[in-house]
C-alpha cells in the first residue's frame, strides 16, 4: 500500500514552522498512542504513520530530501523502519505533562536562554516613509544586569549546581499511570541555585531598563513594513543572548493624498467653469507644487494620471504615479445677479444635447420604469 504524504499525515502545510509541527504531532501522537487504544491495530498504525512522518520533516536533511524527492528520497530513514515505532506517553509528552503537574516551563533545561523578541510600533508621516529619516525610539526592555554580568550572584560569587535536580531542571515523578517530568521546585528549572544573589537584580541576572535606539527608516516603507535591530530585543535568561528588536511601520492619514502600494491619490475641486471651460490648476506633490492642465468639458471623477510623482517602493524598482480625481465644485452664496444669470444660462440649454451622461440615465429609466419626466 502507497505511503500518505507526511505533510498530510500531521495535518500542516509544507511551509510549517518547527513548533507547529511539534505541536501537530503531538497532537496526532495523543489521540492514537497504543496506551490509550489498547488492541486497536488501526490507531496503532496511524500512530507510527505520524512517529514517521515525525521524525523526517523534523530532521532538515531528511525533509529537504523527502521535498525533493518524496518517500523515495527518505527510504528506510523514518521511524517505521524498525522496533515497535513507539515509546511511552512520557517520552513523547514529558513537556506537556509537566506544564499540567509541575506549571509551565516544564520541559525547560537549565542553562542559559535567548531572550525574547520585542516589537515597537513606528508612526510615520506619509512623506517620511516616502523619503526615509531617521528616529530615535525609547524602548522598555530586560537588559543584563551589569554587576554580575547576568549570573545573578554577587560579584565574587558563582551559582552552584541544585542538588535536588543535579542541575537538570527537571524532576521526575511518578502520577498513578504515568511517569512525568516536572521544574525542579528547588532551582524552578534553573538547574543551579544562587546563595548569595546580586543586590542590583536580586538574583534575576537582568535588570529592567529604558534603552534609547536610533532607528534608521529607508525611503518606500509603508504601513505593515518591519525594521530588525538585531541583539535590541530583552536580554537572555543566565547570560543568554539577546533577543531582537523588531520596529513595525505605521504611517498615519494624510492631509491629502492616500498610498496604495507605490501611487498616490488625491482629490482636486475645481469650479464649474474651469471644468466646462478649461484651465491650468496647482496640485500638490510630495515633492512641491506642479501644474495640471484640465481640458475643456472635463466630467466629475476623472482621473489625471502624474507619472513618476508617486513612491519609489523600499525594495527598489521604478516609482509610482499621483493619480488625481477632479471633482467639480458647485458655487455657494450666490448673488441675485448670479442666480439670474444661472437661470439664463439653464434656459439656453433647453432641448439640446449638453449633458450626454444625464440624457442617456434618464433613458434608461424611462425604459425601465416606463415614462418619466425630468
Amino acid at each position: 500500500m502507497s505511503k500518505r504524504d507526511y505533510y498530510e499525515v500531521l495535518g500542516v502545510s509544507k511551509d510549517v514552522g518547527e513548533q507547529e509541527l511539534k505541536k501537530s504531532y503531538r497532537k496526532v501522537a495523543m489521540k492514537y498512542h497504543p496506551d490509550r487504544n489498547p488492541d486497536d491495530a488501526e490507531a496503532e498504525e496511524k500512530f507510527k504513520e505520524a512517529s514517521e512522518a515525525y521524525e523526517i520533516l523534523s530532521d532538515s536533511q531528511k525533509r529537504a530530501a523527502y521535498d525533493q524527492f518524496g518517500h523515495s528520497g527518505v527510504e528506510g530513514a523514518g521511524a517505521g523502519g524498525g522496533g515497535d515505532g513507539f515509546g511511552s506517553f512520557s517520552d513523547i509528552f514529558g513537556d506537556v505533562f509537566g506544564d499540567i503537574f509541575g506549571g509551565a516551563g516544564g520541559g525547560r533545561r537549565g542553562g542559559p536562554s535567548r531572550g525574547s523578541d520585542l516589537r515597537y510600533t513606528l508612526e510615520l508621516s506619509l512623506e517620511d516613509a516616502v523619503k526615509g529619516t531617521s528616529v530615535k525610539i525609547k524602548v522598555p526592555t530586560l537588559s543584563r544586569c551589569g554587576t554580575c554580568n547576568g549570573s545573578g550572584a554577587k560579584p565574587g560569587t558563582s551559582p552552584t549546581t541544585c542538588t535536588t535536580c543535579g542541575g537538570r531542571g527537571q524532576v521526575r515523578m511518578q502520577q498513578g499511570f504515568f511517569s512525568v517530568q516536572q521544574t525542579c521546585p528547588t532551582c524552578r528549572g534553573k538547574g543551579k541555585s544562587i546563595s548569595d544573589p546580586c543586590r542590583d537584580c536580586h538574583g534575576r541576572g537582568r535588570v529592567e531598563e529604558t534603552k534609547t535606539l536610533s532607528v534608521k527608516v529607508p525611503p518606500g516603507v509603508d504601513t505593515g513594513d518591519r525594521i530588525r535591530l538585531s541583539g535590541e530585543g530583552e536580554a537572555g535568561a543566565e547570560g543568554g543572548p539577546a533577543g531582537d528588536l523588531y520596529v513595525q511601520v505605521a504611517v498615519k492619514d494624510h492631509e491629502f493624498f492616500q498610498r496604495d502600494d507605490k501611487n498616490l491619490y488625491c482629490e482636486v475641486p475645481i469650479s464649474i467653469f474651469d471644468a466646462c471651460l478649461g484651465g491650468e490648476l496647482e496640485v500638490p506633490t510630495l515633492d512641491g507644487r506642479v501644474k495640471l492642465k484640465v481640458p475643456p468639458e472635463t466630467q466629475t471623477g476623472k482621473l489625471f494620471r502624474m507619472r513618476g510623482k508617486g513612491v519609489v517602493p523600499v525594495r527598489g524598482g521604478a516609482a509610482g504615479d499621483l493619480l488625481c480625481r477632479v471633482v467639480i465644485e458647485t458655487p455657494v452664496n450666490l448673488s441675485a445677479k448670479q442666480k439670474s444669470l444661472l437661470e439664463e444660462l439653464r434656459d439656453s440649454f433647453e432641448g439640446k444635447k449638453h449633458s450626454p451622461k444625464q440624457d442617456s440615465w434618464f433613458e434608461g429609466m424611462k425604459s425601465f420604469f416606463g415614462d418619466i419626466k425630468r
